[in-house]
This record gives structure tokens, sequence and C-alpha cells, in this order.
């Protein structure tokens, strides 16, 4: 963990938000112009960079930023991001979703009220001296009363229905990820995309950018929409095909076109710059004072809380659903490494499959980041700091460890108890599990067939012998010949003079010739060491 974390501020931040990076003494910070030239050049020592979509954060320059650990977008959209290549290099990618849905959502009004009064042909209108030289040319259309169709129901999209609800509209709907049941009002009503095209005087576009909606708005949508209605789109460029809203707008089918997005921005060769049915903004939704200060603070405290090991709010590549409390899954993360280096220390063969079972209230949203803990502690002794939570999946595929859920392992009875069982290369399978003393402590307390109850810390030797007199004595001996100092014994049998598993805590490693006089002892059937150095 280095002393002082460099970030790289690629973009504008509020004021206050910079002052809390320069102010923080575990911080340096660097502040460049948002150039891919000056980006690389950042990145060469960078710990986290802070950007927008100024600069694409691609395979090849992430490949020149050796110490990256955090790229933190200053808004909702990632498409600048290969996310996949960050997870693959084990950096956390983070945006701020939601915290400018306000600005976001009153800019489309803006821009939907514009269009309807034709204001910006008022007013250079006006600007060239012209005082309503023609009255019917300047005459605009109410929104009350009209029928407001609006694509995606997301954050955004709910401020537009709400204000727009007050201005007397009928308010249609289209998002295929919303049922009736998820709508905050019901004067909104949810339509398929042909019907909403079809009725609506107006239409709003709050989509995300993805393979879906790439260029949803074509000449064939475009031809389902009402002659004489209106686009607005302050959402991503990509969902417009410009070219076909540039002719529905020339052959009259459309009345108008406002946008804020574009599919190359700056948009030097758009056809719809310039057309005077089309009202065009600078993509400037989200570009509010209150805005910039809340996403700039946002961006700010996850960048640090992440790189400090605090919290991971808003970050798209780990294993943590959305509002997941980070402090009460951090425990149980714990336990699933310590779990992951145990069995690390036993298999005798490659790990092949892994299967996770969980039991209890406090588990139940837990089963994708606990099985990526058991991969991260399973990983971790053969790859070190290399893996983390983000790419402990993508290194185990590489292995071929794939990774399910499974049910009716037979472990004991514990509120809250997480269980395992891997599969290994020779077939032979190992069950684990273990749960948490106060929500706090993690405790194993079952291997294989062998109940017991072990604080997995500091250095462990495990040992399999078989169930005779004497064997605590001999141990004991050993170790004190050799200055060794157990701190503690957990020993579990299957049955009275069968075989144990005992789990012995030391305050240092067995050397290797010392662990190989234990393992020639008679009554030693294996004997494996593990270490537990997880912050």
């Amino acid at each position: 963990m280095p002393t002082k974390y460099e970030i790289l501020v690629a973009t504008h931040l509020d004021d206050s938000s910079l002052q809390i990076l320069e102010e923080a003494d575990d911080v340096h910070v660097r502040v460049v112009t948002p150039t891919l030239t000056a980006v690389r050049e950042g990145l060469k020592t960078a710990h986290a960079l802070i950007h927008r979509d100024d600069v694409k954060v691609d395979r090849v320059l992430l490949n020149d930023a050796p110490c990256l650990q955090v790229v933190g977008h200053v808004g909702a959209g990632l498409n600048s991001i290969d996310i996949e290549a960050a997870t693959g290099r084990g950096i956390i990618v983070m945006h701020t979703p939601g915290t400018n849905a306000i600005a976001a959502g009153e800019h489309a009004i803006a821009l939907m009220l514009a269009l309807s009064r034709k204001l910006v042909i008022a007013h250079d209108s006006l600007k060239d001296g012209w005082w309503l030289l023609d009255r019917k040319r300047h005459a605009g259309t109410q929104l009350f009363g009209k029928t407001l169709g609006i694509i995606g129901l997301g954050r955004v999209g709910r401020i537009v229905a709400q204000r727009c609800l007050a201005f007397g509209m009928t308010v249609l709907a289209y998002d295929p990820y919303v049922t009736e049941e998820q709508l905050v009002d019901e004067r909104v009503l949810l339509v398929g995309l042909k019907e909403l095209l079809q009725r609506s005087d107006f239409v709003s576009i709050h989509v995300a950018a993805t393979r879906e909606t790439a260029g949803l708005f074509n000449e064939s949508t475009l031809g389902l929409m009402k002659r004489g209605a209106r686009l607005i789109n302050a959402a991503h460029g990509s969902v417009l095909d410009e070219a076909a809203v540039a002719a529905a707008l020339k052959d009259g089918h459309l009345a108008g076109v406002a946008v804020d997005v574009y599919h190359d921005e700056p948009p030097y060769n758009s056809p719809l710059i310039g057309l005077e049915n089309v009202i065009h903004t600078p993509h400037i939704g989200d570009n509010t004072v209150e805005a910039m200060q809340d996403l700039s603070l946002q961006i700010v405290q996850q960048v640090l809380d992440a790189l400090r090991g605090v919290d991971y709010r808003n970050a798209v590549n780990l294993p943590f659903v959305p509002g997941l409390d980070f402090e009460t899954a951090r425990p149980y993360m714990r336990l699933g490494q310590y779990m992951g280096t145990i069995i690390h220390a036993l298999a005798r063969s490659p790990v092949r499959k892994l299967a996770v079972e969980y039991r209890g209230d406090e588990v139940s949203g837990l089963v994708k980041p606990l099985a990526v803990a058991i991969l991260k502690g399973l990983l971790h002794p053969v790859l070190g700091d290399q893996v983390n939570f983000i790419n402990a999946p993508v290194l185990a595929a590489e292995r071929g460890i794939t990774v399910t859920q499974t049910k009716g392992l037979k472990t004991g009875d514990y509120a809250n108890l997480i269980s395992c069982e891997v599969v290994m290369e020779d077939d032979e399978s190992l069950i684990m599990a273990g749960t948490l003393l106060d929500r706090k402590e993690p405790h194993i307390v079952q291997i294989n067939q062998y109940r017991m109850n072990f604080v997995p810390e500091g250095h462990v030797l495990i040992m399999g012998s078989y169930d005779q007199p004497g064997v605590i004595g001999k141990v004991g001996t050993l170790m004190a010949t050799n200055n060794i100092n157990i701190a503690s014994w957990q020993t579990g049998r299957a049955e009275p003079g069968g075989h144990t598993l005992t789990v012995l805590s030391l305050d240092q490693p067995l050397p290797g010739d010392l662990l190989d006089a234990l393992r020639g002892m008679d009554f030693v059937r294996h004997a494996r060491q593990a270490v537990f150095n997880f912050v």
C-alpha cells in the first residue's frame, strides 16, 4: 500500500471538491488537461484517474498505467471506458449515476419548451432587428393537452414524467425493464414502443447507450412517429441515426428536433447542425452549478474511499449488488478469503469447480461477493497482489475454475453460514463452512466431515492424523524443541479411533525441514501450512 496515492484529475472539478483532494494527507493530486497525451503521461504513476468522456480509457491506455487502481467517471455514462480491459487488470471502475438526474431532466424539458415555442427562431429574429415580422412563422404549440412519450423510465425519465404531468400532458412510457408495479405514478401509462411513437406529440429519449439502443431512431422507427411530432434527445448520441432524423425534418414528417448529444462530439459533420427546426446545445444537460458540485463531491469521495478500502460505492465491476452496505459485507468477504486460503493449502491438485451455499438472511444477498472472495483467497497464495475482487473471476476462469451456487451441503446449523465445495482435477472434493461471531470475527466451523471452531489468523498448520494417544505430546515436544510456540490447538474427528484433523495457530511458520520432520511421524497423514494476511 503506497504512503501517498497519486490521483490524476483530467476534467474540471468543483473547487471545494478539488480542495478535499489537495488537503488529504495521503493524496498527491495532479490536474492535467483532458488530452490523450497528458493522460497517458500522468497514468504512468497514478493510482486513480478522475475523468469524463474527453479521453477514451481503452486497453492500450490501461497497459501504460502500471499503478492504476481506480477509474472514476464523472457522470453516469461509461462508453469511454473499456470495462472488460479494466476488470482484467484488476482496476475498479466507478461512476456517479443519478447525481445529475435533476439537471438532465430539467434540460430535456427546457429543450421541449424551446422547441414547442420556437424560442430560438424568435430570439434570432429579434436579434436581427425584426419585430414579429411573421406571427404565423413564430406561432408555437402548447404542452398542455399534448401527449409525451418517454423512452427509458430511469431516474431522468421519471423526473421528466413528473414535471410534464404538471403541465397537463398525457405521459406514455416505454421501458422493457419496468413493470406496472414499479411505476411511482399511476398516471404514467406503460405502452409498447410502436404505440408510443404513433400516439406521441413529443418523444423524449432517456436510455443508456447499449447495443440494443444504438441507432434506435432510424428511418423505420422515425416513420412510425406522428407526422408533425417533435423529438428530444438529451441521453446519448448513439441512439439517433442523424442522417435519417435530418431527412425526416426536411420532408416535414418531424416538426422539430432538440438535441444535446451527438454521434460524434464535437459534431463537426452532423447533418442536424444548422437546420432551422433543430435546437442544438453542446452536451450541457448536466452542466448546472448544483450538479457540478454534487458530481465533483461524489466522485472525489468515492475514489478516496475505494483507494483506502473503506467503501466501493457505484463500482460497476465489483461483485456487489446496488445498495449493498460494504461495511456489512466486508467481514463476510474476509471470511470468504480465509476459506479460499485454506482450500489452496489443502488442495492436492488444481481446483476446477467451486460451489457456494449460503444460509441466513444476513448473507442472502452476498452469494456473488462471497464466491469472488473465496476465489481471491484461493488465488492469492500464487498470484499475490495481482488478484483482487475485480479480476478474481477473470483469473479463475483463465485457470479453468467454474463457479456455481448450490444447496444441500452437509454442514453445521448456524444462523448465518457460508459453505462451499470444491472439486479438484483428480476428482477429489473438499467441503468447508464458516460463520461470523458477533458479525465481525471469522470462524471456520467445518472442514469436510470434521466439526471444529477456529479463528483463521496469522500462521496456521493444518494436520491430518490418526486418532491415537500421544499425538498432542509428540507434536508439542517437536515444536518446543525447535522453539515454535503454539498459540491454539483445535482438533476435530469423524469417529473415535479414526481420522482427525487438527489446526494449530503458530507464532511463526515452520521451516521446511521441520515440516518434513512432522510429516515423517507415523501418525501424520498430511500437514499443510497457510498464512492469513488479508486486511
